[in-house]
């Protein structure tokens, strides 16, 4: 007896969904590849060479995006520059003192940006 009232509480929740069709066209447009979401806000561009070694690096901070897609900002940043880096915590690290190649190219992608 149980199993017919399960039963009939899924068809009536079958009744009450959209089709598949109808679901596609009420959908929002995914974003096209290798387009970022809006950034709200200022990004600093630091240059940092304590605690590393005396190696020098790059660190831009501020970002309000998800992890994924500031690593994929990082990704794009480090292909353009030719050189490596990381995307962690919110955070990009680019080896280098590549302050002004950053703007640029943080400029060139719609992010607003400043070097402290």
């Amino acid at each position: 007896m149980q199993s017919e009232n399960w039963l009939d509480r899924l068809a009536s929740l079958r009744e009450t969904m959209p089709d598949a069709e109808e679901q596609e066209t009420t959908e929002a447009a995914p974003a096209a590849a290798g387009e970022v979401p809006a950034q709200s806000g200022r990004l600093d561009i630091v240059f940092e060479r304590k605690g590393r070694a005396g190696k020098s690096a790059t660190i831009i901070t501020g970002f309000t995006l998800d992890d994924d897609a500031v690593a994929e900002v990082a990704s794009k940043l480090k292909r353009t520059l030719g050189t490596g880096g990381s995307a962690r915590g919110g955070e990009i690290l680019v080896q280098g003192d590549r302050r002004q190649d950053v703007l640029r190219f943080l400029t060139k992608e719609g992010f607003k940006a400043r070097i402290i």
